[in-house]
């Protein structure tokens, strides 16, 4: 890709965020998506830091992506600090559009881990820089580049004033796309095929705003085969062996769970047996989840409101508390508020299906809806 390529990109997606009048470009990765009308058309949120007082303008940025880092204001003595997203829902997948006065980034520290977001981002620049500094190495990327970065590990990083695409990929969405981006976290995408995912990327912000909730299915599996395609490690990545190896075990780990959820001999003794693996092994894979235990219950809570959403399920909820490990019903209820919102006995008579985020992203401040979405992401 040439110079004046990458910069007719970035014109398309600036005037998009100028005015909002997008059209739709002829790009074949993904045409494989269909267009079926405007009738309903996926909903998209925004949230700007324009007309806030300035003493809240970076606050109310930085709240905005607290569930997934830390941000510093570089010159907090500016006459302001711009800031604008725009987010889409797309199920299994969130994509934003985010446009950035300078700022230093980091990762949550360990402690700030109790219920966090674990993602990789795959971000390309369409103006400025990023620069990332990881454990093992750093890197940099520019205009029509790919980021990847993992949000469940330790890096900081500052980035100019930009704009671009972010795509928040969750670890379950594949054991092959968790093992291509475990390869390749924290790089930059600089090969031929690198571009081309820029590229794909920068089409598909051209074309959400005419897509529907049906053509979601097709929006996944032509993104999940460009990562396949498009995404290899660098040849100087360290730790390429480590990630594919960790991400296989968690993905084990995560199959085991979910088949003996109900299992009141589960926890972490259960799991190192079964994986053979070191007791340090097995919390260094789920330190990013809080820890084994946390991650349980997690999962146990999502199966408690499965069953209280199911028409044909009529047992009492203490009995469904119980059965999940629970032999406290005041701690049940309070567990469960704290991860969806409602209570056990609220959920129960509302019925419907589907996990809520905390509260409905339409009635969220604006502020927290991309952490309302990439907490529905984590699943």
């Amino acid at each position: 890709m040439t110079d004046e390529d990458v910069l007719t990109h970035t014109t398309m997606l600036e005037r998009q965020f100028d005015d909002d009048s997008l059209e739709t470009s002829a790009y074949e990765a993904v045409g494989t998506i269909s267009v079926t009308g405007r009738a309903s058309v996926l909903p998209s949120f925004e949230f700007s830091t324009a007309g806030l007082p300035r003493s809240d303008q970076f606050a109310s940025w930085r709240n905005s992506f607290a569930p997934m880092l830390e941000l510093a204001e570089i010159d907090p003595t500016t006459t302001e600090f711009s800031g604008r997203q725009k987010l889409w829902d797309l199920g299994s997948l969130v994509f934003a559009q985010i446009s950035t006065d300078s700022l230093a980034f980091s990762s949550l520290p360990a402690h700030a881990r109790r219920d966090p977001v674990d993602h990789w981002t795959m971000t390309v620049l369409l103006s400025g820089s990023i620069r990332t500094d990881a454990a093992r190495n750093r890197f940099a990327a520019g205009p029509g580049e790919v980021q990847i970065h993992s949000l469940g590990r330790s890096f900081t990083g500052v980035v100019d004033r930009s704009e671009m695409i972010m795509l928040f990929v969750p670890r379950d969405l594949s054991l092959e796309t968790a093992a291509i981006l475990g390869s390749a976290e924290f790089s930059t995408l600089g090969t031929g095929m690198g571009r081309l995912f820029s590229d794909y990327l920068v089409d598909v912000a051209n074309r959400l705003p005419m897509l529907t909730q049906a053509d979601l299915p097709g929006l996944a599996a032509a993104t999940r085969a460009m990562i396949l395609a498009c995404v290899s490690p660098s040849a100087d990545h360290i730790d390429a062996a480590e990630g594919p190896i960790a991400n296989v075990l968690l993905e084990r780990a995560r199959q085991l769970i979910q088949s003996r959820l109900l299992d009141p001999k589960l926890g972490s003794d259960l799991l190192r047996r079964e994986l053979a693996i070191s007791r340090t092994r097995l919390y260094n894979l789920f330190e990013p989840f809080g820890g084994v235990m946390h991650y349980i219950q997690h999962r146990r809570l999502h199966s408690a409101y499965a069953a209280l959403t199911d028409p044909n399920d009529r047992r009492l909820i203490f009995q469904i508390a119980e059965e999940r490990g629970f032999s406290d019903g005041a701690e049940f209820s309070r567990a469960f508020k704290r991860a969806f919102g409602d209570s056990p006995s609220e959920v129960r008579h509302r019925g419907g299906g589907g996990i809520p985020i905390r509260s409905d992203v339409e009635d969220c401040p604006s502020e927290e809806r991309l952490g309302a979405l990439l907490r529905r992401l984590q699943g």
